[in-house]
């Protein structure tokens, strides 16, 4: 008889004494075993089995056989209930080799590659015995041929897994004898010797280590302890516990420990202080505080820092984010700064202050409306002394930004938008703050009054379209002292602009495409002023009239443009086949009459005689009316160069083409009204232009001014041309060259530091990565793809990025004729070896001959642990910063920071 596999299904049997059906168990066990010994796959099902038919004594025997006497057999009835079976759910299981019944121990073995599952357990093991008397369940390895042990368990419940040596569990009780086990809990890898799970939730674990390494058999670090509870999705106390590195004890122990391990993306706790010293403000302790994990869409984190010498600072930091809907996150940073000591003249105290906020809105919420900022502003000086930046490209930058914008569309016909927008422009150097707050852009979509019903608009007449706009502001011009304070608010200007621009384009002789418009314009304001002599002082006072008041303007303005195409052939066999070259010519006309009615005199002097001219609405937020009129002729000139050469791969039979200037553009106008005194009638010449080499990996750009008019002696321009002062042609006033060529041999494109960039920096690490000193764990390279790792010594490639930047300015506005700017500045990055890295970032001063900023950077990675080095060891903002901690953000607080303070 041959075995086939069969799956079967059966009831297991309540046993008890006295009550066995001895003929259905022999029946079953021959079927089963000796049948079918080899079982691949079987299910068990939970049945409660009939109550067995009640025993007959032997005079009961007797009398049924007996025909001739009528006996009344009384049976007795069985008062004991059946045991209930363990197995209250489906049981499926599968072996490799056999799955084995054995009905006189109660057992069922499961061989190689076994599998059991039974509601939420799952259970995979080289071996697997169910004892379904003691409703037990044990796993554990096998050998293979060579005698090593393989198929560790596996055991699954729920969300938890364990990777043991053996296990055993009990379905009743719920509890569980787990040896060696290997489980993993958020980022921690935990390993204990024997693990007692007494329910569901709470585990006890003796023998036990836990780390953040990817190997937790053979772990760089880890932190091992003898006593452990163990409550997952939650938490992990601990009793005494101290740090191993590479296998060798440290004295670093604590007396008990807890570590909060929640299914949560994050739970609240404390963030510990590093220590740190300073010459100028003594000991501190930085960047401590707590997190709070307000709930899935927000955080807020708090830190601060104390120095012995009275300095201190606060920074408070939230994300928020709601799917669909929006995200964004504000920074707001404090400083209290003092230098030195009370009573020293190098004493100085300040404070200081950053705000940053980001926010997005999700077009896909609502596509008519939309919602963003970007806000950087607080004292000028904050990125030049804060003792929590570093980074020399914002240091060294002059101007702080900040936009906010609502804007809302509304879909009538025509179509209607609004904005309102609040900015903020802040000069660190001068300290200088303009504001608008806010902001008001009304407009109403164009409407072509003469077109059809057919909607085509060609011609000069069916394109002739008009619009409105409206413009609102409420401005502020202010300093970083009187920042929102009751003065800034006294010098505030208000005003509002509507605007209806009329205007059509046509097309002239095919070729040539003409526009013309006209714009009228009416300001109103809130503030004019009156200006007259002051006897009593003898000077000249501007008296601020209150109320509302409105100048009105209008202007012409036409424009005429084609397009010339020019290809110049080489021949096919040429290496370069041929140069195309496309011209954009165009003129443009504008008018604007004078409205000298808007202006008015006043007495310079006690005399009487002598006279000014002013405007009463001089210095308003929308400027004020020309007094003269404008009447000036434009001419723009945009050049292409495009070569086709012959491609090196000779399989492909398209030339390639190869852009040799992207741009060559030449603009200049003429004024018709110019007196020749204040005003020239011929602009100078502007040429710009930029192209890309090298695979479009170096970018260059270039400018210059040609100015047609001499100077004198003085250097002052006079109305004369400079080929009739004995000069050449034009006469160049200034020009600029910039390079910048950025090379790797890694595939992927090196991310942009967008913090940086936020602080008013680079993006690029030319002046150093930007190293924000609240956390260090961070890497300062970019994080490489796993293929780039390096796994041999000699044959493979060391990944390695550069860039190179090249600025020269040229001055001649006076006869100098100077180079007033030759500067090279180079980042480069490379791993050196498989785990280290190392950066540069510098440069030379051509002009001042000396070496510009300077940054050396270094990195290990340690698997698990990061330590890094970074180094300014030059000028006004030489420091250094050294770190080594664990990289993971649980155990964030297990690091070394030290660094110097900065020279500032």
């Amino acid at each position: 008889m041959t075995c086939q596999k069969t799956s079967h299904t059966f009831t297991k049997i309540a046993f008890k004494p006295l009550h066995t059906n001895l003929f259905n168990i022999v029946l079953i066990s021959f079927f089963l075993t000796v049948g079918c010994g080899n079982l691949y796959s079987q299910e068990i099902k939970s049945k409660k089995t009939p109550l067995p038919a009640a025993r007959q004594t032997d005079k009961s025997k007797k009398a049924a056989t007996d025909t001739t006497k009528s006996i009344t057999d009384t049976i007795k009835l069985d008062t004991v209930r059946p045991k209930k079976t363990f197995l209250d759910g489906k049981v499926k299981y599968i072996a490799k080799d056999y799955a084995k019944n054995d009905y006189k121990k109660k057992t069922l073995t499961l061989y190689n590659e076994a599998e059991l599952y039974y509601k939420d357990v799952e259970l995979k093991s080289g071996i697997i015995v169910l004892d379904y008397e003691k409703d037990e369940v044990y796993a554990g390895r096998i050998k293979d041929s060579a005698g090593v042990l393989i198929q560790y368990p596996n055991f699954k419940q729920g969300s938890n897994e364990v990777q043991p040596d053996s296990i055993r569990f009990n379905f009743k009780t719920k509890k569980a004898l787990i040896y060696n086990s290997r489980t993993e809990q958020g980022e921690f890898k935990i390993k204990a010797e024997v693990t007692k799970k007494e329910n569901d939730s709470v585990y006890y674990l003796k023998g036990a280590r836990f780390t953040t390494s990817t190997d937790v058999d053979n772990p760089e670090y880890y932190f091992k302890t003898s006593k452990v509870k163990f409550v997952p999705g939650k938490k992990v106390i601990t009793g005494l516990t101290h740090m191993v590195i590479a296998d060798v004890p440290t004295p670093l122990a604590l007396p008990y420990a807890y570590f909060p391990m929640s299914q949560e993306k994050s739970v609240s706790g404390i963030i510990i202080p590093s220590y740190n010293d300073s010459n100028t403000r003594g000991f501190s302790l930085q960047n401590g505080g707590y997190y709070f994990a307000l709930s899935d869409n927000y955080d807020l984190t708090v830190l601060g820092d104390y120095y012995t010498n009275g300095s201190y600072a606060m920074r408070f930091e939230s994300s928020y984010a709601k799917r669909y809907k929006y995200r964004g996150n504000v920074n707001f940073r404090f400083e209290n700064l003092i230098s030195s000591e009370r009573g020293y003249p190098d004493y100085s105290k300040q404070n200081i202050y950053n705000l940053q906020w980001s926010h997005s809105k999700d077009s896909k919420s609502n596509p008519n409306s939309s919602f963003s900022a970007s806000v950087n502003m607080g004292s000028s000086k904050y990125f030049k002394q804060s003792i929590n930046q570093a980074n020399i490209g914002s240091n060294l930058n002059n101007t702080l930004s900040s936009s906010i914008s609502w804007n809302k569309t509304f879909n009538t016909i025509p179509q209607a938008r609004l904005a309102l927008t609040a900015t903020h422009s802040q000069n660190t150097q001068t300290e200088e703050i303009n504001m608008t707050l806010p902001s008001l852009q009304a407009s109403v979509d164009r409407i072509y009054p003469f077109v059809g019903k057919d909607g085509v608009k060609k011609g000069l007449i069916k394109n002739i379209n008009l619009q409105y706009n409206l413009s609102g502001k409420n401005s502020f011009v202010t300093s970083d002292s009187l920042f929102f304070k009751p003065q800034m608010f006294d010098n505030a200007k208000i005003g509002m602009q509507h605007s209806i621009p009329l205007s059509t384009n046509f097309k002239i002789f095919k070729y040539f495409s003409a526009s013309a418009s006209t714009n009228y314009q009416e300001t109103w304001v809130t503030k004019t002023i009156d200006r007259s002599y002051n006897e009593s002082s003898n000077t000249v006072d501007d008296k601020i009239v209150n109320g509302f008041d409105a100048f009105r303007t209008y202007n012409f303005s036409s424009s005429l443009g084609t397009t010339i195409y020019g290809t110049f052939k080489f021949g096919d066999n040429k290496k370069i086949q041929a140069i195309r070259h496309v011209m954009r010519p165009s003129f443009s006309y504008s008018y604007t009459p004078s409205f000298e009615k808007y202006y008015d005199t006043y007495a310079i002097d006690a005399t009487g005689t002598s006279y000014k001219e002013y405007t009463r609405f001089e210095n308003g937020v929308y400027g004020q009316p020309g007094k003269s009129n404008s009447n000036i002729i434009g001419f723009d000139l945009s050049n292409t160069f495009e070569a086709k050469v012959t491609d090196k791969d000779s399989t492909k039979t398209e030339p390639k083409k190869m852009m040799l200037l992207n741009n060559l553009n030449f603009s200049t106008s003429y004024n018709f009204n110019a007196d020749g005194k204040t005003t020239f009638a011929l602009e100078p010449v502007r040429v710009s232009g930029g192209t890309q080499l090298f695979d479009n990996k170096m970018n260059v750009n270039f400018a210059a001014t040609l100015n047609p008019y001499a100077i004198d002696n003085s250097g002052q321009q006079i109305n004369v041309f400079n080929i009739n002062n004995g000069g050449s042609l034009f006469r160049m006033t200034s020009a600029n060259m910039t390079l910048n060529y950025s090379f790797s041999n890694k595939n992927d494109k090196k991310d942009e530091n967008k913090q940086s960039e936020r602080n008013g920096g680079r993006s690029d690490d030319l002046f150093g990565t930007n190293t924000d000193l609240n956390d260090t764990r961070k890497s300062q390279f970019a994080e490489e793809d796993s293929e780039n790792v390096i796994t041999e010594f000699f044959n493979s490639k060391l990944p390695w990025d550069m860039t190179l930047a090249y600025s020269l300015t040229y001055s001649n506005t006076n006869r100098q004729n100077e180079i007033t700017g030759n500067s090279i500045m180079v980042s480069a990055n490379m791993d050196i070896t498989p785990k280290w890295k190392g950066g540069i970032s510098t440069g030379y001063d051509f002009v001042q001959n000396g070496v510009t900023f300077t940054q050396l950077r270094f990195e290990r990675d340690l698997l698990s642990w990061r330590m890094s080095f970074n180094w300014t060891p030059l000028g006004a903002y030489s420091n250094w910063n050294f770190f080594i901690g664990i990289k993971s953000g649980m155990l964030s607080d297990i690091k070394w920071n030290k660094r110097s303070a900065s020279n500032r």
